[in-house]
């Protein structure tokens, strides 16, 4: 299979943040609970290496009961609670984790026994389960691996899952093999070839030629249409849909003034955006957390009106308009989406001057706070307290010692993210996060315009062993059970 990505990023499952990514080491890893394969709700969570788990009433400790006999890649042994108890630790670490952000409320985690994982957390939260899951820092490592490969862990990944990592070749491809050991049994695909192709055309050809089996899709109706036409293709637009929004930083000029920033919200028509793409792999955005969510409501953004903006950059005294400097990735939809925002913008008087890299130098470049504006394209675990407190929770606030994805600085809705983490009522808790989303639009801390479903063609012949609705990991997921019917 192929992927739009020129190269891998990391292939730490704790610090690997492309989606690209975090897809293939999904393969490789698994969790203590795990999202049933092509569903994205957390209604649909189902037991991994964790057989079974309880709570107790208030939700702050948490006991899980591991499956025996699950085995590590690379005769690292026997999977147990120890491990586990590193995982999370590992992943709760800023050090070694780019998600140490998400695990905030951990106070601590136990093994009173080989088989048992004791979670304590200091309050509860409305996505423990969420956490633990095969997303992000849920993913579970073999911790005698990790510490023997040290830094080479990220480029030569030990995991429990169904596939083995066999070779990394850079800006090539990552192999992988079965895992004949696998607990849920040997994986019916014997190898699996991930394949980095950024350009568009050849991956397309590597596809319509048979050389390849799955390719990430383009985001357009125009390729949709064109690739279903392909003898035997099957092409899905799967959730969860990625939310696009600029993240503007309120702590320089001229965005720290709000006069600039609303002008900015009302200088993005966001039908023109949706049709950019095609109302096949798109849609509006309605709030600053993706429709979906758990909790997400129509946060009544901004209406699109370029005269409007231009009084409001006068009224802040730009009446000549402003320029605005920003770090973009060159991986093609995003580079597009920037470029099309670009040419919307500059209707209203407002240039913004791009600064073009490859992908993984702008997953590290936003993060050390070096745009004013950032175009960011992400899904989360679909619970509205993981997006809002990522986001726009003060504690997320790039290039600070709890950084995650705040690159607005925003902190106009912390005491509402805040009492929604502790808040047991379920109608209580969402009026809070109802109210944070309200609070975050009127701050203008992002200008979320259009949410757009993941796009992905295989051959007819691959049959992926489940229904394809969605994967949280942006990938479709390959199981034991997927396989070619001829």
């Amino acid at each position: 299979m192929a992927t739009s990505q020129a190269d891998a990023g990391k292939l730490d499952p704790h610090l690997a943040s492309a989606g690209a990514d975090k897809g293939v080491l999904n393969w490789v890893f698994n969790a203590l609970v795990r999202i049933r394969p092509g569903e994205t709700s957390p209604e649909f969570i189902e037991p991994d290496l964790a057989e079974s788990w309880t709570s107790s009433a208030n939700g702050t400790e948490w006991t899980f009961t591991l499956r025996q006999g699950v085995e590590c890649h690379g005769g690292y042994g026997e999977f147990t609670a120890e491990d586990a108890v590193y995982s999370i630790r590992r992943a709760a670490n800023k050090e070694t984790s780019a998600f140490s952000g998400d695990f905030a409320a951990l106070d601590r985690v136990e093994a009173p026994d080989p088989y048992t994982v004791k979670v304590t957390l200091k309050t509860p939260i409305p996505s423990l389960l969420g956490l633990l899951s095969n997303y992000h820092g849920g993913l579970m490592v073999c911790g005698k691996a990790a510490e023997k490969l040290g830094a080479d862990f990220s480029t030569h990944p030990i995991g429990t899952g169904p596939f083995e990592f066999v070779e990394y070749l850079p800006q090539q491809y990552i192999k992988l093999k079965a895992n004949v050991a696998y607990f849920r049994g040997t994986p019916q695909l014997d190898t699996v070839t991930y394949r980095y192709i950024p350009s568009d055309a050849t991956r397309d050809l590597a596809f319509q030629s048979g050389e390849v089996d799955m390719i990430f899709g383009r985001q357009n109706n125009q390729w949709v249409e064109r690739t279903q036409a392909v003898p035997g293709a099957v092409v899905v637009g799967m959730e969860p849909a990625e939310l696009n929004s600029l993240y503007l930083n309120k702590t320089v000029k001229p965005l720290d003034d709000i006069r600039v920033r609303q002008a900015i919200a009302h200088a993005i028509d966001r039908k023109l955006m949706v049709a950019f793409t095609g109302d096949k792999v798109a849609r509006e955005a309605i709030s600053v957390v993706p429709d979906g969510n758990l909790g997400v409501v129509d946060a009544g953004l901004f209406p699109y009106d370029p005269e409007k903006a231009k009084a409001l950059l006068a009224e802040a005294g730009y009446p000549d308009g402003i320029t605005l400097k920003t770090i973009q990735s060159s991986l093609p939809v995003l580079l597009k989406i920037m470029e099309t925002l670009q040419a919307d913008l500059k209707k209203s008087n407002i240039t913004l001057d791009m600064q073009v890299v490859d992908h993984p130098t702008y997953m590290a470049d936003i993060r050390k706070d070096l745009s004013q504006v950032t175009l960011y394209q992400a899904a989360r675990f679909p619970v509205a307290d993981v997006y809002l407190t990522q986001f726009f929770h003060s504690r997320s606030t790039v290039n600070t010692p709890g950084g995650v994805v705040n690159f607005s600085h925003c902190d106009a809705a912390d005491a509402e993210i805040d009492a929604a983490k502790r808040e047991l009522d379920p109608v209580k808790q969402k009026q809070l996060w109802k109210t944070a989303q309200e609070k975050i639009v009127a701050d203008v801390c992002a200008v979320p315009f259009s949410e757009q479903l993941v796009v992905w063609a295989w051959n007819g012949a691959l049959d992926l062993g489940y229904d394809l609705q969605g994967s949280l990991n942006l990938v479709p997921q390959l199981t034991e059970q997927t396989h070619f019917t001829k």
